[in-house]
């Protein structure tokens, strides 16, 4: 893999971290989808509002169950097979799909794909960690997520074209896309699970990574300050998940039934855009910045991107949402996974990977489901000073929690000199 081509930040990373961006280029160019299931639960099978938010909700709850098996078993059993084999299973789960109609067996399909492919995060995620430490993670976290973008820069024009002309089409393509990265896993990343050396050498340390014993939520309540950041990630998942939810209702309500999918394609592949041409200069300007600040900085942002979108209504206001928004979720992505990967003991990667996937999860699930009763109660545009309110909390609680981390640290030093300095007054080697 020639590094010579790479950006300065992102030169002399670990090579699996480079074939981990291809797939993620690969899959997300080809999540066909997602991200145009509201409308097509409502075009093409006529549900409310209120029943696709009751589908989504059950969608998370299941791929937050998926994350917990496969988190529990890539502690034990390892990595690489165990991500092969689920997301094989999230690809066969599309096949059917095409030849159903309009039959209510393909949204038990997606949920069923939601599984195997809530798993596969979770494995994914414990083996990021593994190849990466706490010199390079903001690094590939902030190389991995614009993979993601890369693909999705592209993925959603392809969709919008296919849902309008080859709506059998969104199904295959995500398959043979899931396929193809099974591929590149399979041939070039190798197992990645730690050894007993490595498990030791944290042992011997003071670090946040040292290894565990009992349960993964045990481990998380021995660690009370990635619980309260967890906390908070929470709030932004619940407002976050409105994009595939809320924001396609809006755009219909604005501009109709027919413009309506084709606005989103182009708000969801402009925001890829976003991610692809500033997360580069976001990650250089922020990579001092402790990952606390940077997640109180992606609250602001989203406070005031989401905010908006309740008193605007033509297509170049809609972008300029979309792109305070997606700062916000440069800023996140960037540093969430950074900050629990050096939080995370080395026993239980996989675990916390699944437990904060299914709190996160769960937010994804409570979502679509509050904010569809909140729209049949109080209507679309009153969400968004809802979401305003509940992300700028969010950015508040950060800070909070970043002074707080601070007043822990100096705590902490403190305690040392003194243990330093009591050892030698007794003549104890240092």
């Amino acid at each position: 893999m020639p590094y010579m081509q790479w950006p300065n930040i992102y030169r002399g990373l670990p090579r699996p971290i480079y074939i981990l961006f291809i797939v993620r280029i690969v899959n997300a160019m080809g999540n066909f989808v997602y991200p145009f299931l509201t409308f097509y639960l409502t075009d093409k099978m006529g549900l409310s509002a209120e029943a696709i938010g009751t589908f989504f909700m059950v969608c998370a709850i299941v791929q937050g169950g998926g994350a917990i098996i496969g988190g529990k078993l890539t502690d034990r059993m390892g990595r690489k097979k165990l991500l092969l084999c689920f997301q094989g299973m999230s690809a066969l789960c599309f096949f059917p799909c095409p030849f159903l109609g309009n039959s209510m067996a393909i949204p038990y399909l997606l949920i069923l794909s939601g599984f195997f492919a809530g798993a596969a995060q979770a494995i994914s995620g414990a083996m990021i960690t593994d190849f990466t430490d706490k010199e390079n993670r903001k690094q590939a976290f902030s190389l991995l997520y614009m993979g993601i973008n890369i693909g999705f820069a592209i993925g959603p024009m392809i969709a919008g074209f296919l849902y309008k002309h080859h709506t059998s089409w969104i199904f295959w393509g995500n398959a043979v896309a899931i396929i193809i990265a099974v591929v590149l896993i399979a041939f070039f990343i190798e197992e990645s699970m730690p050894d007993k050396e490595r498990i030791r050498e944290l042992d011997d340390s003071c670090d946040d990574e040292r290894a565990e014993e009992g349960t993964a939520f045990q481990a998380l309540l021995r660690r009370p300050v990635l619980l309260m950041f967890t906390g908070g990630r929470f709030i932004n998942q619940l407002v976050y998940s409105s994009i595939g939810f809320a924001i396609p209702l809006q755009l219909k309500q604005v501009f109709g039934s027919s413009l309506g999918p084709s606005r989103f394609g182009i708000i969801m592949s402009f925001t890829a855009v976003v991610v692809i041409a500033f997360t580069i200069p976001l990650t250089r300007m922020t990579i001092k910045l402790k990952p606390l600040v940077n997640m109180a900085l992606a609250g602001f942002f989203y406070a005031i991107g989401f905010g908006m979108i309740g008193y605007i209504g033509t297509l170049p206001l809609f972008l300029i949402s979309a792109f305070i928004f997606t700062i916000g979720e440069i800023l996140e992505a960037t540093n969430a996974g950074v900050y629990t990967a050096n939080h995370s003991p080395i026993t239980h990667r996989g675990r916390f990977n699944a437990l904060i996937t299914l709190i996160m999860g769960a937010g994804g699930a409570l979502g679509p489901y509050l904010f569809g009763i909140f729209i049949s109660a109080l209507g679309l545009n009153r969400l968004w000073l809802l979401c305003f309110s509940l992300t700028a909390l969010s950015g508040l609680f950060m800070l909070w929690l970043r002074f707080y981390e601070y007043g822990r640290e100096a705590s902490g030093s403190i305690d040392k000199v003194a243990d330093w300095k009591d050892r030698h007054d007794k003549g104890e080697s240092i």
